[in-house]
């Protein structure tokens, strides 16, 4: 177990990166537009707690999660944002209405639960987020399932229709635009038709990080920031502050010879006056195997020192020959070198899958 000391492995959260990202994004808004920030899967594996805090006291107006249970954690721990539950399923109605989130509705099947749920507490107006499917084919509502969606709402005053929203599929590739203005513009007809049959227009939002960035003119009345707060743009050159820094202290340093091996598997192989410094971190910490055998290098004093063998579970070995090393200085996995898109592209993947992958073992230490 970690102990929460600096012992060990931590995540290092930075709350001036984090402003000045937010305070960008904010930038590219109108002044009525709200902003949403999405702290699903832990916030992107920085910690949802502490991220929804950080999110909270810099003025965000709507948190988003994927599930309940994510939603009830930030509730339990004092985040009284409005929160909006994307994968709301159908077995958890009870619980968002005690904490008053706001579930997203994909199908006429789980609004009709959420209703009959309501009627049985004696609720009306409760807010909701009708989801509408516009391309990525996912979830949502599409265009021939308006009529009757239209027609149950007009009936059911148990549902208060607080939000229209879909989901943008390429909002990050120019060479798509066309279907992501296609996108738009169902989303705006879908909209107005559920508007004029319910008799008020709700609040609408279609942009993810990438649409804000690069189709602001889209902003409608709300944007969900997503990996753009956690430092990653969608627009190439554009550097945003990195938030999360992966960082742990040297257990060991040896020196081994010529015909040594190292790790799982005997893959890292010593030459003369070679040093190794094994360090707290391995795949259970969200350190990919692939990026063993040298494939990466994390910084070292400065320096910057390759994988060597296998990553284990736990564990890894880093090659510091020539690196001035000892026993508790302290090893940058990702942060500002090297950056969390670098081992991304190591592994052929994105910046997501990297930072959603730190356990909740790993601390996490909020940096003012």
């Amino acid at each position: 177990m970690h102990t929460g000391t600096d012992d060990f492995s931590r995540l290092e959260l930075s709350l001036k990166g984090c402003t000045e990202n937010y305070r960008y994004f904010r930038s590219l808004l109108e002044p009525r537009t709200k902003l949403l920030v999405l702290v699903k899967a832990n916030a992107y594996g920085h910690g949802a707690v502490e991220f929804a805090a950080m999110m909270q006291r810099a003025g965000a107006d709507y948190l988003a999660v994927a599930y309940p249970v994510e939603g009830l954690e930030l509730r339990k721990n004092g985040i009284s944002l409005p929160i909006l539950v994307l994968t709301a399923g159908t077995d958890f109605y009870e619980e968002i209405i005690d904490t008053r989130m706001e579930p997203s509705i994909p199908n006429l099947d789980s609004l009709k639960i959420l209703v009959e749920t309501l009627r049985k507490r004696g609720l009306k107006d409760y807010p909701v987020h009708i989801k509408l499917d516009t391309g990525m084919h996912r979830l949502g509502f599409v265009t021939s399932e308006l009529p009757q969606l239209c027609e149950y709402l007009k009936n059911t005053p148990e549902i208060k229709v607080k939000g229209i929203f879909s989901h943008l599929c390429v909002a990050e590739d120019p060479e798509q635009d066309a279907f992501t203005l296609a996108q738009v513009e169902m989303f705006r007809k879908n909209a107005f038709t559920i508007a004029d049959a319910i008799g008020y227009m709700p609040m609408r939002h279609i942009l993810n990080s990438a649409g804000i960035e690069r189709f602001p003119q889209f902003q409608f009345d709300m944007v969900r920031l997503g990996i753009g707060i956690y430092g990653i743009s969608a627009i190439p050159g554009k550097k945003l502050a990195p938030v999360a820094s992966l960082k742990c202290k040297v257990l060991q340093v040896k020196t081994l010879g010529p015909g040594d091996t190292i790790g799982y598997g005997r893959w890292g192989h010593a030459t003369e006056g070679t040093t190794i410094a094994t360090i707290p971190v391995g795949y259970a910490d969200g350190i990919d195997r692939h990026l063993g055998r040298g494939a990466a290098s994390f910084s070292v004093n400065g320096h910057r020192a390759p994988t060597i063998g296998n990553i284990c579970m736990d564990m890894c070995m880093l090659d510091v020959t020539g690196i001035p090393c000892k026993v508790g200085d302290t090893v940058t996995v990702f942060g500002e070198d090297p950056t969390v898109t670098e081992l991304a592209g190591i592994l052929g993947t994105i910046p997501y899958e990297i930072l959603a992958s730190v356990p909740r073992r790993i601390e996490r230490i909020v940096i003012r």
